[in-house]
């Protein structure tokens, strides 16, 4: 095993940059371990620190041998082992870190070795007289970037950067370097095979999403699970107990909610040591204000769901480091009820496609900065780019069955194995914050906060806005962030 961090980032590049601040303490909840800086003439690096494996080592920014570059990263790297045995014969390692095999395969093999890299990040390297930045390929982890004609910014998360200046996301499975642009090293496959049977779909399902799972089990420190009670977090749940005899798992809910009694039952099925966390409708309005925060998006859906995982991720980082989560199943799988209006499986597999590469700004975007806004690390087995490869080939009359079953070869993927309870493998689909209860609280709160005249006036302005609850959370995040990043920084669910 090797050190693995999750992390905040940031930095200049460019002329006299060091006269200029990092405004580290604003992503510190990134990393509450510990925090760094580099400087040379041309650049200045920050980074703040929540250590997974071997703690005590691996303090970022990093150079290497001979200071010729320097990096800060945040993520984890999962064939990190393999490329550092090809590394050794040319370099002496002084610490088990992901960041120095990239570091010496940087060195090695330039911007080509960056495609190598297999797992979740964003990175920067400064080296002689040129900038890399690297996102891994869905955009897992974070990276924006703020250019002008005399210097480059980057930093983990839109609060850290300078308001005054334009900001954009740095787009997924891409590498920028200040001699050559911008190279994309990975694009989301768009075409299924036809020819593929029902059996193999099963079989190579199983086989590589297990996979996915075991490579993401590395820890020195508690690993856990969240478990809503759906198929998708219970599917991930029961493949983490196969490798793993103790396994805490939490979900949220208010009193009377669905979800309760399925995670419960998955939580007795597997043996884990069960955590539920109840919500009272006073405790979630509180919160909005500070989820909008760390959030940076005021989409309806998305902080709706932002707010269940807040109040999960706060209490499961005073158990574990570490969660597992079913992110990217119901994209891959077409497990969302808008996608019944595809009837023509080409149209259904492109827009799946599509919502793959809008996940970046939609629930990844929740995932990173709930979790993250704890000191906590959530890794997303779903979208392992071989789960990811397998799923994009299966024909999607597979994923949508003719009688509207959603998700369809994933349920029967793994049925056999009796990994869940039945009811599990034929629960209907909810969406996260429906289940919990959590959406008709909030609908229900935002009445009574807006008035009909101020949202229909800002609708007048032109502003795309779905309902008074949206415009509540609009307006925190305005005060937040500013109006112009509102209107083109923020990306939109469609479910």
């Amino acid at each position: 095993m090797g050190e693995l961090d999750m992390c905040g980032i940031c930095g200049y590049y460019g002329f006299d940059v060091n006269k200029l601040s990092l405004p580290i303490p604003r992503i510190k909840h990134r990393g509450p371990d510990d925090y760094g800086m580099a400087a040379d003439s041309c650049f200045k690096f920050g980074h703040t620190r929540l250590s997974i494996i071997d703690v005590e080592n691996g303090q970022q920014p990093m150079y290497n041998e001979d200071h010729s570059l320097c990096i800060v990263f945040n993520g984890e790297i999962y064939n990190h082992c393999k490329i550092r045995a090809d590394l050794k014969k040319n370099h002496r390692f002084k610490t088990t870190s992901d960041t120095e095999v990239i570091l010496y395969l940087y060195e090695e093999e330039g911007l080509a070795g960056l495609k190598k890299l297999d797992g979740m990040f964003a990175l920067a390297i400064a080296a002689p007289e040129e900038l890399v930045l690297a996102r891994d390929p869905v955009g897992i982890k974070p990276l924006y970037l703020q250019n002008d004609k005399n210097r480059i910014y980057f930093a983990s998360e839109i609060k850290a950067c300078n308001s005054d200046s334009n900001i954009c996301e740095f787009p997924p499975g891409t590498i920028f370097s200040t001699k050559y642009g911008y190279q994309t090293f990975y694009k989301i496959p768009s075409n299924y095979n036809q020819n593929l049977s029902w059996d193999e779909c099963l079989s190579g399902l199983r086989t590589r999403l297990k996979e996915a799972v075991v490579k993401r089990l590395m820890a020195d420190v508690p690993l856990g699970s969240f478990l809503s009670g759906g198929l998708d977090s219970s599917l991930i749940t029961a493949l983490i107990k196969e490798s793993q005899n103790e396994l805490h798992t939490f979900s949220v809910s208010m009193p009377e909610s669905n979800d309760r009694q399925y995670a419960w039952s998955v939580s007795r099925h597997l043996g884990t040591i069960h955590h539920e966390i109840i919500v009272t409708p006073k405790e979630l309005w509180n919160a909005i204000p500070e989820v909008i925060y760390y959030l940076e998006s005021y989409d309806r859906s998305l902080v709706r769901s932002a707010v269940a995982n807040y109040f999960l991720a706060k209490y499961a980082a005073t158990e574990v480091k570490v969660v597992l989560t079913g992110e990217g199943a119901d994209e891959l799988f077409a497990g969302y009820a808008y996608l019944n209006r595809f009837h023509d499986k080409d149209l259904l597999q492109r827009e799946l496609w599509q919502t793959i590469k809008e996940l970046h700004y939609t629930n990844l975007q929740r995932v990173d900065r709930m979790t993250m806004a704890h000191g906590l690390e959530a890794r997303v087995p779903f979208l392992d780019q071989q789960v990811i490869a397998w799923a994009m080939q299966i024909p999607p009359e597979f994923k949508r069955s003719s009688t509207g079953i959603s998700k369809w070869c994933l349920r029967e993927a793994f049925r056999s194995d009796k990994l869940l309870p039945d009811e599990i493998f034929d629960r209907k689909k909810e969406k996260f914050a429906e289940g919990t209860g959590i959406a008709t609280v909030l609908a229900e709160l935002a009445e009574i906060k807006v008035s009909d005249g101020s949202y229909l006036w800002e609708l007048a302005q032109g502003t795309s806005l779905r309902s008074k609850e949206e415009y509540y959370y609009f307006q925190i995040f305005v005060a937040y962030f500013g109006r112009e990043q509102a209107l083109h920084l923020v990306g939109r669910s469609k479910s």
